[in-house]
């Protein structure tokens, strides 16, 4: 069972302050949960090793489980891989900002509780609040706001209910509308291969990598 904290501070996005007082937490070292277009994510500073293993505590996530990295814009990416493969190229031009998240080859010094293999996860949200905060927190390693194994949350109210206690707020910007989770596909395979199916569906990947592969 993890450790419980204070109550879980609320902060609606659109009251002025409330973004730079979520930043502020996370840079502190802090769980914060945030909108984003698809569901409600929980995140920490991609550098910081030891928030992001707070995640694991806080959802009680199996620690084998990589956590993805959110990032503001594709100018970003030099900074958590190492190369961009023409495949995830394609895929960002059509689909970035969006609900695809994107397997590339990992920086070294990206910590290894963020993931222990190789490869990195990553994606830009389209939702102007998330990238906001990430402007000023730089790339979080981030994953669904919710207890593991329940289901995701698209209200602030759903995080709530799985993660008061556990986090040090939560921005409220609303229900999510996209609801489900992004689609990932790994680029550091040859063809393509897509891990799992979400908000982009196979036939738009298809669109654009007709030989993209289904694991």
């Amino acid at each position: 069972m993890a450790g419980r904290t204070l109550a879980t501070e609320i902060l609606t996005a659109d009251e002025m302050g409330s973004v730079e007082r979520a930043a502020k937490l996370l840079l502190s070292g802090q769980l914060v949960a945030f909108p984003t277009d698809t569901v409600y994510g929980v995140g920490a500073p991609a550098f910081d090793a030891a928030s992001v293993a707070a995640i694991y505590v806080a959802k009680e996530r199996p620690p084998e489980k990589a956590i993805p990295v959110l990032i503001a814009d594709a100018a970003d990416l030099p900074r958590i891989a190492t190369a961009v493969p023409e495949s995830a190229r394609a895929l960002i031009a059509r689909f970035w900002p969006g609900a695809l998240t994107l397997v590339l080859p990992k920086r070294p010094d990206v910590p290894e509780i963020v993931s222990s293999d190789a490869t990195v996860a990553a994606r830009i949200p389209d939702l102007d609040v998330t990238r906001a905060l990430l402007r000023l927190t730089g790339p979080l390693a981030a994953t669904s706001a919710n207890r593991s194994g329940r289901p995701s949350p698209v209200t602030a109210a759903q995080v709530m209910a799985q993660l008061n206690g556990r986090i040090a707020a939560v921005l409220d910007g609303g229900p999510c509308l996209g609801g489900i989770p992004s689609t990932v596909v790994d680029c550091v395979a040859s063809p393509s291969r897509v891990l799992r199916e979400g908000g982009i569906s196979i036939e738009a990947l298809r669109a654009v990598l007709p030989d993209v592969e289904i694991v």
